[in-house]
C-alpha cells in the first residue's frame, strides 16, 4: 500500500501532468477542427489540380520566393544577435546564425515556438557558457522582438488597408481597423519610449527583463518587420497573377494568418493558417493558393527542418565524448 506522502505527491503532480498536455491537447484540436473546415473549403478542388497549380508557378517566381525564405531566415539570426547583445554574451556569428535557424526551423514545425526554442537554445548556448538565466533573457527578447515587429506591420497595414478585416467578415470594419492601427503602433512607441527613458525592469517569475537601450530597439524595429514582409513575399510570389490583390493585403492576411496560427498552438500551424488564409483570398481561385501555401511550407517549413536536422546531428556528434568542461567553453 502507498504511504501518504506518495499520494500526496501524486496528488500534487496532477495539476502539473495537466498543464504539460493541455496545449498540446488544444493544438491538437485545433488541428483536427481545421482540417475539417479546410476539407470543406476546398471540397471541389483535386490533388490533380494542386499539382497543376504547383507547376504552372514560374520558374522565376520560385527563386524569388526561395530568396524571401533566405531573408526571412537571415532575420530570424538577426533576433539572436540582438538579444545577445542586449544579455552582454559574445558568440561567434556563425555560431549563432546556425543556432537561431536550427531553433526557428524546429519550432516552427513542433508548435510551442516560446518553448520548444527555449529548450533548443539552452542546450547550444549552453556549450558556450551561457546560464540558463541568460537564455531565459534571451529567449524572451526574442520572443517581445517578434510581438513588437506584428504589431508594428500590423498596424501599418491596418491604416492603409482598413478594410483588410472585412476580408474575414464582410461586417465594414474600416473605422475599428484604423483605430487597431494607431492602437498597436502606440504601443510600439510606448516600448521605445520606455527604453529611452530606462525604466524599472520587468519581473517575471523571478526573470529581471531590463529595458534594452535604444540602439537595440532600433534593431528590433528594422530586423523583424524584415522576417515579416519577406515570409510574406513567399506567398505573394507564388501566387497567380489572376485576382491578386496585391503584396500589401497578402501581407495583411498573412499576419492574421499566421497570427492566429501561432495562437492555436498547432503543430506548424497546420491547417489553422491554410483555412484562414483561404478565407482572406475567398475571391481568388482557391487552387492558385493552396499552391501557393504548399510552396510556402515547403521552402519555410519542411527544406528548412529537413537542412536543421542535419545541422543538429552534426552539432550532437561534435559534443559527443568530450568532457563537460569543454563543452561549456566559449
Amino acid at each position: 500500500m502507498p504511504s501518504d506522502r506518495t499520494d500526496r505527491e501524486s496528488v500534487g503532480q496532477g495539476p502539473i501532468n495537466a498543464r504539460r498536455y493541455f496545449w498540446p491537447a488544444v493544438g491538437l484540436a485545433a488541428v483536427a477542427l481545421s482540417l475539417w473546415l479546410l476539407y470543406g473549403e476546398l471540397r471541389g478542388v483535386s490533388l490533380d489540380d494542386v499539382g497543376e497549380g504547383l507547376a504552372a508557378i514560374p520558374a522565376h517566381r520560385w527563386l524569388l520566393s526561395s530568396l524571401c525564405a533566405l531573408a526571412a531566415y537571415a532575420a530570424l539570426a538577426g533576433y539572436d544577435h540582438i538579444a545577445l547583445m542586449h544579455v552582454g554574451k559574445r558568440v561567434s556569428r556563425l555560431f549563432v546564425t546556425l543556432c537561431s535557424f536550427t531553433t526557428y526551423a524546429l519550432s516552427h514545425n513542433i508548435g510551442g515556438s516560446v518553448f520548444s526554442g527555449a529548450v533548443i537554445r539552452y542546450r547550444a548556448y549552453g556549450t558556450r557558457g551561457l546560464t540558463g538565466h541568460d537564455v531565459g533573457i534571451l529567449v524572451a527578447v526574442c520572443w517581445i522582438t517578434f510581438v513588437l515587429s506584428t504589431l508594428l506591420v500590423s498596424g501599418i497595414v491596418l491604416l492603409l488597408e482598413p478594410h483588410l478585416l472585412d476580408r474575414f467578415s464582410g461586417m465594414g470594419y474600416a473605422p475599428l481597423s484604423a483605430g487597431a492601427g494607431l492602437a498597436m503602433l502606440a504601443i510600439v512607441a510606448a516600448y521605445a519610449l520606455g527604453g529611452w527613458l530606462r525604466l524599472r525592469p520587468l519581473k517575471i517569475r523571478g526573470l529581471e527583463l531590463h529595458y534594452p537601450r535604444l540602439p537595440i530597439v532600433a534593431r528590433q524595429l528594422l530586423v523583424g518587420p524584415i522576417e515579416l514582409l519577406a515570409a510574406a513575399g513567399i506567398i505573394f510570389f507564388a501566387l497567380p497573377d489572376a485576382g491578386n490583390p496585391g503584396y500589401l493585403v497578402v501581407l495583411g492576411v498573412f499576419l492574421v494568418s499566421f497570427s492566429i496560427a501561432q495562437i492555436s498552438h498547432a503543430p506548424g500551424g497546420l491547417g489553422v493558417f491554410e483555412v484562414v488564409f483561404l478565407v482572406g483570398l475567398s475571391d481568388m481561385d482557391p487552387v492558385g493558393v493552396v499552391a501557393a501555401l504548399l510552396a510556402f511550407r515547403l521552402l519555410y517549413l519542411i527544406v528548412p527542418l529537413a537542412l536543421a536536422l542535419v545541422v543538429v546531428l552534426l552539432f550532437e556528434r561534435s559534443q559527443f565524448g568530450r568532457p563537460p568542461s569543454e563543452r561549456s567553453r566559449n
